[in-house]
């Protein structure tokens, strides 16, 4: 495959008749990565539709233009060039409710997902299916492709009652599905019985990467600035639910972990000695400027990735885990629960509570992979019937 032939499902859109656009009024919710391959917006490019009206648009987290950190809230407002209601999908209502939807046939969802279950994303598409079928309105996914590529599937499977805006689905931590193929099978397993459609990719296959496609990289939040970053999201977002810095307010999010009381010698030390693949971590300073551990100096690890293709995100952040609550039992701290809940974080990123209470013991760490690897292959069975696309 020639670098630069791949299309995205916005790509293909204008060059198609479709009934769910043709004379209807259409609704969209994208954020700056909703962008074709020639770098138009996919605002820009649904306004122009012939027959049909942009009535509506919807803002996920971090809002329609991408300027908010992680967690802030999102504002409605009327978008300054369209002249359209903006609603807010990551604030007081996470799910579009009928005033919202009352002038829009149709809903178009065009934005660039990790393929990764705690990525908001995901849960706001599940929502988006559940009240297009609750007020009668149908559901237009312009796929995009998995930018791990359609293979890797890591994780477990998150269990019941441990859903959350970062888990919304009993699946994976990674799906190894595009965007499109996910929804066509939630909205089967889960009996959601939205009228959905997918406008497919042209020219993917499941073992590309996003650096084969020759498409634009575009920031999908504020700190999943590069493929890097992407590589190991799934793994080292754990640690969002400690005390340690994650690398947020650091030119390396989630590629650094650290703290004032870690030394990065002894870490790295520890954990080159698992030999896991493609993996090599090294000792490094950094001082955030924003975020956990603003202005402190800490110590840490930065994580560089010898063969990229081999590398099991999910696998390393679990033995960094293990590591650091083993070595610094004293200062390290699981966040508590907010007032009025009574779920860790780290339980809603992992999916139970297993990791919390086992994390630290060899033997735990030892069987939590175990377990998660054959939920990984579990999944890769379940998903096998909605997947869209083959192998080069």
């Amino acid at each position: 495959m020639m670098r630069g032939n791949m299309r995205s499902g916005i790509d293909v859109l204008p060059g198609l008749s479709h009934e769910k656009i043709t004379g209807c009024r259409l609704g969209v919710i994208t954020n700056p990565t909703g962008l074709t391959s020639d770098f138009r917006s996919s605002i820009e490019v649904i306004a122009g539709l012939p027959n049909s009206e942009l009535t509506a648009l919807f803002a996920c987290e971090h809002g329609l233009r991408g300027q908010l950190q992680a967690g802030k809230h999102v504002d409605d407002e009327v978008d300054p060039v369209f002249g359209v209601p903006v609603y807010s999908l990551y604030g007081s209502r996470r799910k579009p409710d009928a005033d919202m939807l009352k002038n829009v046939d149709t809903v178009i969802f065009d934005i660039q997902d990790l393929g990764v279950r705690f990525y908001t994303y995901m849960t706001t598409l599940l929502y988006v299916m559940e009240a297009c079928a609750e007020h009668g309105k149908s559901l237009l996914v312009l796929d995009r492709l998995n930018p791990l590529g359609g293979e890797r599937c890591e994780g477990g499977l998150l269990q019941p009652g441990y859903e959350s805006m970062v888990g919304g689905w009993q699946i994976p931590i990674c799906t190894g599905m595009t965007i499109g193929e996910f929804a066509r099978m939630a909205n089967e397993m889960r009996g959601t019985g939205c009228d959905l459609d997918v406008i497919g990719l042209e020219g993917w296959t499941r073992r590309m990467d996003y650096t084969e496609t020759g498409l634009p990289w575009v920031l999908p939040s504020p700190n999943i600035p590069t493929m890097d970053t992407v590589r190991l999201y799934s793994g080292t977002c754990f640690f969002e639910g400690t005390n340690l810095s994650e690398g947020r307010g650091t030119t390396r999010p989630f590629e650094w972990i650290g703290a004032p009381w870690i030394d990065g010698e002894e870490l790295a030390k520890a954990f080159n000695a698992y030999r896991l693949p493609g993996i090599h971590a090294h000792p490094m300073f950094m001082t955030p400027t924003f975020s956990k551990h603003q202005g402190e100096g800490c110590g840490g690890v930065m994580l560089f990735m010898t063969k990229p293709s081999e590398v099991e995100a999910v696998r390393t952040g679990l033995t960094l885990l293990h590591l650091v609550s083993r070595m610094y039992p004293e200062e390290f701290q699981w966040l508590t629960p907010p007032a009025g809940r009574n779920r860790y974080f780290i339980d809603l990123l992992t999916g139970s509570e297993d990791v919390r209470r086992h994390i630290h013991e060899e033997a735990g760490l030892q069987r939590i992979a175990a377990q998660w690897a054959r939920e990984s292959e579990q999944w890769r069975t379940m998903r096998a019937p909605y997947l869209l696309y083959g192998e080069a």
